[in-house]
């Protein structure tokens, strides 16, 4: 998944009266200037235009300009009210104009909004520097810390904590020739990351292997060859079947493709989509961000970035996170050499005792020797997973089983693309509680992967409730036909909305605490849990239906199927571990030891061998130069956060299994330790008061994913 921050930490959210900057006449006709007049304050999509944004932008970061300074002039001593929330309330508009505008960047993103976002982020960046090195505004701010800060309690002692460290980190206490420093690397990684989106959008489009006979797609079903030639004439018909790259390592097309120079030629696109000699290599662009990154942690006094990043995480320390990591490795390597010699053993039985099993022929050996094995065939139950269905009969109806939430379609309010829904959410008692809109399909101008984002967080200071999309990339099927999803894919419909319901059930003052404002290693928690409801039975029975039929799965294939879900399972988490521990070995050295760009590969190829997962067989999920989560998004130092959070969720899975997994008093009971408090206490105690657990459980991990008994 991926989370968006949607400017980082300076769009706080504001309530402002007045446009300011002589904007009168831009607010009377700009739509994103004024308060949306549609339920919620959803924004108005048939009224938005391309060319409102970069104006609105303009007005919004004057405003918040403006909001700042009046901080700053009071000549009132600095308390609570005037400082702190005042601070909070600084830039609402601006969060409001930031978050329409990102969610179309991310999901839609044109040429022409492209070039608006190449202008809108220096300057969204210069203010970020501006504020968070305004010293006579963070003096008032730790004016109000240091007196009030053993005063208050709840979520306003919350609140001031998090606003006084975020300044202490981004360096308010430095001296001025660091700030300067400082406000320098903020700006140039800015513009890096900016490159780094617009050449992984470039180079997904371009990493396209055209295909010039269907005999050539043999294996793949009917629908898959039909999204392959719908495909090829969305980027531009250079042959009539293309097959298109997702943004993991591995593609699923190769589970089925029985070509297998085809299969070859599918993976090494995949793994040299952006390292190659050509216009799409990101070396440079990841170099010089770890290099500023490392810098900007010693600047603050830490040894490399790693230990700045981690310090306001649940792991705390490097120290603790490679503990974690090595203490799953050692265990799963063994196991996943087995099931590599088991995949290699049985292509030998049809391929030849000298076959040799190669990385691009893995998932479809695998595909079969589980077809075999538990006569399971993915064509066959991918009919049963409409995405409709999963959604509605799956996804929301576990949501009301667990949460007592209803969902209404509402066809009335402008989405940003014909192919999005959106539903109104209410609670047990029938009362309003969110908006949720969906965008599954994927297109050339959506980034690739899967994500949750709102155009509005909860915030009861505001009054507003929560406006929360999920964003995938599953395949659309031809008009009339229903558009089937693999298992990992209603998995992951699952998993976006435990995000979402993050966002939906938040129960806060302060929108800067609520919903998924937590650390990174918390934050997956919630969605990686939902997915736990994927496979209850009276779930599964109600979404599981055939497209056609309508008939549930048979009890007969839904157990095969079951069963099939841990097949071969080293695979996923070996391919995680190593994402993962490339992550960390770019962000633990120091600015003088960070590779340049000829030498980042190598870099990769030695991180790998040093933690003992350096396997041609299991590779990245994500390597150096297409980790975006890493180099374009928040999860620098962070990916293990999937991981950790992986065992949290199997420990609160374990909880609702004992309690009755549907059974609404957990839900509730769950809702209201946990999912409703977004960032307002100690993470650690939350979990603690749901489970009852002092630690979490890291043995449990290994277990649920069929690795450990």
């Amino acid at each position: 998944m991926k989370i968006k921050s949607i400017i980082m930490t300076i769009v706080v959210s504001s309530a402002l009266t007045s446009v300011v900057c002589g904007c009168q006449n831009a607010q009377q006709e700009n739509p994103l200037l004024l308060e949306s007049t549609l339920p919620y304050g959803a924004p108005d999509f048939s009224k938005i235009q391309t060319s409102d944004y970069l104006p609105a932008f303009e007005s919004a970061i004057q405003q918040t300009r403006d909001n700042i300074a009046k901080i700053v002039d009071n000549t009132d001593s600095a308390t609570f009210e005037n400082t702190i929330l005042a601070y909070e309330d600084s830039g609402r508009l601006l969060d409001r104009v930031s978050r329409v505008f990102f969610a179309l960047t991310e999901a839609d993103k044109t040429p022409e909004l492209g070039e608006i976002e190449k202008k809108v982020m220096p300057m969204l960046t210069e203010l970020e520097n501006e504020i968070s090195f305004n010293m006579p505004l963070f003096e008032r701010i730790r004016q109000v810390y240091d007196r009030d800060h053993d005063k208050l309690q709840g979520e306003d002692k919350k609140l001031l904590e998090e606003t006084y460290k975020e300044f202490v980190r981004k360096g308010a206490l430095l001296p001025d020739n660091k700030k300067e420093r400082m406000k320098a690397i903020n700006l140039r990684v800015t513009d890096l990351q900016q490159k780094w989106g617009d050449m992984m959008l470039d180079a997904t489009n371009n990493a396209v292997v055209w295909v010039d006979s269907k005999e050539k797609l043999a294996g793949l079903s009917d629908a898959d060859i039909e999204q392959c030639k719908k495909d090829a004439e969305s980027r531009g018909g250079k042959a009539p079947y293309a097959i298109v790259i997702v943004n993991t390592t591995q593609q699923p097309l190769l589970a089925s493709l029985e070509n297998r120079e085809l299969r070859r030629l599918v993976y090494e696109t995949s793994i040299h989509r952006t390292d190659g000699t050509g216009k799409f290599n990101t070396y440079d662009i990841v170099s010089e961000i770890a290099k500023l990154r490392a810098e900007q942690a010693e600047l603050m006094g830490y040894p490399n970035y790693a230990a700045y990043s981690l310090e306001k995480t649940m792991a705390k320390t490097p120290e603790n996170v490679y503990a974690f990591l090595k203490s799953l490795i050692a265990q799963y390597k063994s196991v996943a050499d087995a099931e590599t010699k088991a995949i290699e053993d049985f292509a030998r039985k049809t391929e030849g005792p000298d076959f040799q099993l190669e990385p691009y022929d893995r998932f479809y050996y695998s595909a079969k020797m589980k077809s075999q094995m538990l006569n399971v065939n993915d064509d066959e139950i991918k009919s049963y997973f409409n995405v409709d269905s999963v959604l509605i009969n799956g996804v929301f109806y576990a949501a009301n089983r667990a949460y007592g939430l209803t969902f209404k379609e509402r066809t009335d309010i402008p989405t940003y693309h014909p192919d999005m829904k959106v539903f109104e959410v209410f609670d047990k008692d029938n009362k309003p509680k969110a908006l949720f809109y969906c965008d599954y399909f994927r297109r050339p101008t959506k980034r690739g992967g899967a994500w949750m984002d709102g155009f509005a967080k909860q915030s009861h200071r505001y009054n507003q409730l929560p406006i929360i999309f999920n964003v995938c990339n599953n395949a659309k099927a031809p008009e009339g036909k229903p558009s089937l999803l693999t298992w990992d894919e209603v998995t992951t419909l699952f998993h976006e909305f435990g995000h979402a319901l993050h966002g939906i059930l938040s129960d806060c003052n302060y929108n800067s605490l609520s919903g998924t404002s937590v650390a990174r290693d918390f934050v997956e928690m919630p969605s990686q849990f939902n997915e736990s409801f994927a496979s209850i039975p009276e779930v599964f029975d109600h979404y599981a239906l055939h497209c056609e039929t309508g008939q549930p799965m048979p009890a007969e294939l839904k157990e095969r199927m079951l069963k099939s879900i841990n097949f071969q399972s080293a695979y996923a988490l070996g391919e995680n571990l190593a994402a993962t521990c490339l992550d960390m070995a770019w962000h633990m050295l120091s600015s003088d030891k960070v590779p340049l760009a000829d030498k980042a590969a190598a870099f990769e190829i030695e991180a790998l061998q040093q933690v003992g997962l350096l396997n041609k067989q299991i590779p990245p999920r994500y390597r150096t130069s297409y980790f975006n989560h890493v180099w374009g998004g928040g999860y620098a130092a962070g990916y293990y956060s999937y991981l950790w959070t992986e065992v949290l969720a199997v420990n609160i899975a374990d909880v609702f299994a004992k309690r009755g997994a549907l059974d609404p008093a957990t839900g509730s009971d769950f809702c209201q330790k946990v999912l409703s408090r977004g960032n307002t206490g100690d993470l650690m105690q939350m979990f603690t008061d749901f489970t009852g657990m002092a630690q979490p459980d890291a043995s449990a991990l290994l277990k649920a994913r069929g690795l450990a008994h």
